[in-house]
Order: structure tokens, then C-alpha cells, then sequence
């Protein structure tokens, strides 16, 4: 269940149909979870509480096709593979991996070998595939490196659009959010004809900050029985279908955090903060090609950036409403050396959130 389930609206835009990243027209979301074994950790055989999650950007070859793209920092305590060209030429020219750290290499070179196999390539692929990661080694054998290319391969091929699984599925199996079982969550609104879709994979902040709606229910809520409670990361995908230019990417990236902000979230000295934001507005962009010469001029269709604000507003909403989303849909989960991490129930934090409860 979501928060809307519960009756948990959060902020005042309209999201889109399915409440998802995949509102977006194009844009479509596969997870591969992994869960295995119980009892004490032994490296290399479990427990399993792990997986991937794949974001396609649109409906065609995202490596044929790229899409302009910019990325914000909140905290760098984390990696997000790809970024050098990125941040460089303003451009996504893969799918988007999420995962657990220890894994950031395999879906990597995963998506490297998706290309290569499904575009036939013929020797002269070139690709920097973009792979996010936070770390899920309280309730996962981490080093035990779980996630195979063919579980890459599987989410790349379950990508769809429409409703979009979240909580403790895929990339966010086994991770921990406010001191509750977190994981995966998404959100979207609907602004000036255009969509704002997020996707995160939460895995930060501290229980007794955790705000929804401008409520401080964290310090109300059970005392968590996590040892040595750090505060985390977070990785936050944004789409839209407003025609962006890559520094207006950035600048909407940079918003998620404040989306972060109102859960709670303060991007600490041990966490990594990062989120990425595509826009499909145009898709006649040059690819990297290397058998043929681009074209010497090219037009894009870009907003005005007087008309920005809308999708900061409806960034920061989206991305509240994601983390909230992560929060609820994930039940209570025992992992690596029994450790149990228990869910958020929708119902209570409904209840916290009614005047007069």
C-alpha cells in the first residue's frame, strides 16, 4: 500500500495517473529482488536481501538516443556511474541502474553488455552506462556481491510503464529509511502541461527527524533497535517531459534534495545524496556515434527558464511523497544475523497526521 492508501496526501499538485516516475510518457521501471537464506552472515552465501532496479528513460534505444540530463550533490559520500560525461556534455546515454554498493561494477558493465547484444554493435559499441548505488550491508551479505549481469538483464527486460512496484524491490531489497524498512518509492505531478515523475531509492536519514507534511513524527514513533543508526543515502531519479536544456536539468535535480530536506533528510557527513533528472522533451539529439558524423546544427525546443518554477514545486512535492511512498510500502524485513527492521505502518503515521489524534 501507498500513502494515498492510507489517506496521506502529500502537498497540495495534482500527481499523474499511475502516482509514478513511469507518468512520463516513455519511461519504464523493471526490478529484480533477491532474497535468499537467514541466520548469521557468511560472505559469499548469504543472507540475500538485494536486487536491482533499471530506469529506461524512454521508448526507444536510450544509447541511440540520448536525452539531456543534469545531476545535483547533495552529499558526495556515494557514486553514480557515467557522471564525468554527463555533467560534461549534459547527456544520458544509457539506462539508469540502481543497486547496492558493492554491486555498482556488475550492472555497470551489465548494461554495457545489453548494448552490445541487443543493438548489435559489432565490436564499436561506446557507452558510459549511468549506475547509482547506497548501501544495504546491515540487512544483505554485501560482500558476498549477489547481483549477477543476468539479474541486470532481467530487470532491463521487465521495464514497463504504468504502476510501479516499490518498497523492499529491487535495488532497494534491503535498504533502511529513518530507522524503518525503506527501499523504493515513487510520486509524480502534473504541471503546465507538462509531467514531473521521481523514483528514489531510500536509504537515509535518522528516525527521530523524520517529517511528513511538515510534522515531526519521528520522535513520537518507536525507538529503533538498529546498532550504530547512521544516517544514509539517498539516489533520486526525476523525469519530465518538459523540454529542458541541461543546466535546467541540474537545477531541477538540485530540488529533490529540498524534497529530501522535508522528510527529515539533511544529506550528513556519511551520506550520499545524489539526483539525476532526464528531460525527453527533445529527442533528435546527436548520439556518440562512431561510424557516422553528426549533424553540423541541430534544434531543440527548450522552456524558458521564467516558467521553472512549477516543476521545482512539483519536484520537491514528488520527491516527499516518494521517500513517504518507500516508507509505507515496506514491510518489516529480518536479514543478515537476524536483524529485524521493521516497517512503517501507514495506518499509525495516518493516525499522527489527522489534528486531534
Amino acid at each position: 500500500m501507498r500513502a494515498r492508501d492510507f489517506g496521506i496526501v502529500v502537498g497540495t499538485g495534482t500527481p499523474g495517473e499511475h502516482n509514478a516516475i513511469t507518468d512520463v510518457p516513455g519511461v519504464r521501471v523493471g526490478h529484480t529482488t533477491l532474497i535468499s537464506g537467514s541466520g548469521p552472515r557468511v560472505v559469499g552465501e548469504g543472507p540475500v536481501r538485494t536486487g536491482v532496479t533499471v530506469v529506461v528513460p524512454h521508448d526507444g534505444s536510450a544509447f541511440d538516443e540520448p536525452l539531456y540530463a543534469g545531476l545535483h550533490w547533495l552529499n558526495g559520500n556515494g557514486e553514480i556511474t557515467g557522471m564525468a560525461f554527463l555533467q560534461d556534455f549534459g547527456l544520458l546515454a544509457s539506462p539508469i541502474g540502481l543497486t547496492n554498493t558493492g554491486s555498482v561494477g556488475v550492472v555497470r558493465d551489465a548494461l554495457v553488455e545489453i548494448e552490445v547484444g541487443s543493438l548489435g554493435k559489432g565490436g564499436r559499441a561506446w557507452s558510459l552506462p549511468v549506475v547509482g548505488e547506497t548501501w544495504d550491508g546491515m540487512l544483505n551479505d554485501i560482500d558476498g556481491r549477489h547481483v549477477k549481469a543476468a539479474h541486470v538483464r532481467e530487470a532491463y527486460e521487465k521495464a514497463a510503464g504504468g504502476p510501479v512496484a516499490e518498497g523492499a524491490v529491487g535495488g532497494g531489497t534491503g535498504m533502511i529509511c529513518h530507522g524503518f524498512k525503506g527501499g523504493i518509492g515513487t510520486a509524480s505531478r502534473l504541471v503546465d502541461g507538462y509531467t514531473v515523475g521521481v523514483l528514489v531509492q531510500a536509504n537515509h536519514g535518522r528516525r527521530e527527524r523524520l517529517t511528513v507534511n511538515g510534522v515531526n513524527v519521528g520522535s513520537s514513533l518507536p525507538v529503533s533497535a538498529l546498532p550504530d543508526e547512521e544516517a544514509g543515502s539517498i539516489i533520486g531519479i526525476v523525469a519530465t517531459d518538459a523540454p529542458l536544456l541541461p543546466h535546467q536539468c541540474r537545477r531541477v535535480a538540485q530540488r529533490a534534495g529540498l524534497g529530501v530536506a522535508r522528510t527529515g533528510g539533511a544529506g550528513e557527513n556519511s551520506s550520499g545524496d545524489g539526483f539525476l533528472c532526464f528531460s525527453t522533451g527533445n529527442r533528435n539529439l546527436p548520439a556518440n556515434a562512431l561510424d557516422a558524423a553528426p549533424p553540423r546544427t541541430f534544434q531543440v525546443t527548450v522552456l524558458a527558464d521564467e516558467y521553472l518554477d512549477p516543476l521545482f514545486y512539483a519536484v520537491i512535492e514528488a520527491t516527499e511523497e516518494a521517500v513517504v511512498n518507500a516508507l509505507v510500502a515496506a514491510e518489516t524485513m529480518t536479514g543478515a544475523d537476524d536483524l529485524t527492521v521493521t516497517g512503517l505502518d501507514g495506518r499509525l503515521l495516518a493516525e499522527m497526521l489527522t489534528p486531534g489524534k
